[in-house]
């Protein structure tokens, strides 16, 4: 595709920028030109679609408007501005980058710099190198692997670097030395908005003249789809225990293997109802009080599909005093701590009311 061209190469680049200048979608990353808010951004859409980033971006630079205000925020105060977003290695990986980037003095310049930090891959380096201070390399994530390999009628697995070198190739081609964040975020916006999965919108593609997967009549057989894991099904139940404003909340252990040191309700995974007060008196100490369940919530961790019962409930002390590893938080509490988006999916409704059995 394109290859020693380049005037076709040129005439793609202009139509491809054209296209973006025009139909971008307004996104609140793209007002933006300093490193610090480029990099959140593209940390924050690792693996999480952009109109859910919108949700908790400009809250989040509010919080840690710098780099120094990041570096000296402790994780916990990290962890809670990213609740909900999901992925936390993320932003476990960001603080300690951020704190690596203070006692540096500056910021990164080149892709091959912003690599050496912690959770920055090299597409990501490119990324913000491009936009934030116009490095000339492409970026390639799945919406340009996607994209670059319709253009060349590809169908091999974009996970072995043969295939890569050969795609990131063909997007440098589409890179204009004069825009080249530019030309990259375009690129990414086509895969997203145009040059989809599955039904991709070719009549709207502005480099449908140069696609050799358009030509073949059969542009979703590229590239080949890739083998999914099963996914496992999980049902849970989950306790609401009250106390006057307040609702019982459980720190997960700081070794645990999945969102270490997070504050998340009370839980089992025991589906009949005459066991789970003493599971939970055998796993978080007290004397439980458990009532009917009042709804049911869907929850997804990556392949992992959760059904989720809520259930009221009352914890009493039995002389213990405060529980182990747990505390009384009031709702307005929450934008303070480390919790999952199931907490606030659990909690969407009013607080379920007593019906102790």
């Amino acid at each position: 595709m394109l290859a020693g061209d380049h005037g076709s190469r040129r005439l793609a680049r202009d139509a491809l920028l054209a296209w973006y200048d025009g139909a971008r979608r307004d996104l609140p990353w793209r007002h933006r030109r300093d490193a610090y808010a480029i990099w959140v951004s593209e940390v924050m859409l690792q693996q999480t679609r952009a109109d859910t980033v919108v949700r908790y971006y400009d809250r989040f630079l509010e919080r840690f408007p710098d780099v120094a205000t990041l570096a000296a925020a402790t994780e916990d105060e990290v962890l809670a501005a990213w609740s909900g977003l999901g992925y936390y290695r993320r932003a476990r990986s960001l603080h300690a980058a951020a704190r690596a980037v203070a006692i540096a003095g500056s910021l990164p310049r080149e892709a091959r710099e912003w690599a050496q930090l912690p959770g920055i891959g090299e597409y990501s380096a490119a990324a913000i190198a491009s936009i934030a201070d116009g490095e000339v390399i492409a970026a390639l994530d799945g919406n340009v692997e996607r994209v670059t390999s319709r253009l060349v009628a590809s169908r091999e697995d974009a996970r072995r670097a043969a295939t890569r070198r050969k795609l990131r190739k063909v997007a440098t081609q589409l890179v204009d030395p004069r825009r080249p964040g530019d030309s990259n975020q375009a690129l990414m916006e086509l895969g997203a908005t145009i040059c989809r999965p599955r039904a991709p919108r070719c009549r709207d593609c502005p480099l449908r003249p140069w696609c050799t997967g358009f030509a073949s009549g059969a542009p979703e057989r590229f590239p080949a789809a890739r083998q999914r894991g099963a996914v496992e099904r999980v049902r849970r139940q989950v306790f609401v225990a009250t106390l006057e404003d307040r609702i019982l909340l459980f720190r997960r252990p700081a070794e645990a293997s999945v969102m270490a040191g997070f504050w998340e309700l009370p839980w089992t995974e025991s589906p009949r109802r005459e066991n789970q007060a003493s599971h939970l008196n055998r796993k978080y100490g007290g004397v439980w009080h458990v009532g009917r369940s009042t709804r049911r919530v869907r929850h997804t961790i990556t392949r992992r599909r959760f059904s989720v019962y809520v259930y009221p409930a009352v914890w009493l002390s039995d002389g213990v005093g405060e529980p182990a590893d747990g505390g009384w938080y009031r709702r307005s509490d929450l934008a303070d701590l480390a919790t999952s988006s199931l907490v606030l999916k659990a909690l969407g409704d009013p607080i379920p009311a007593g019906c102790v059995r």
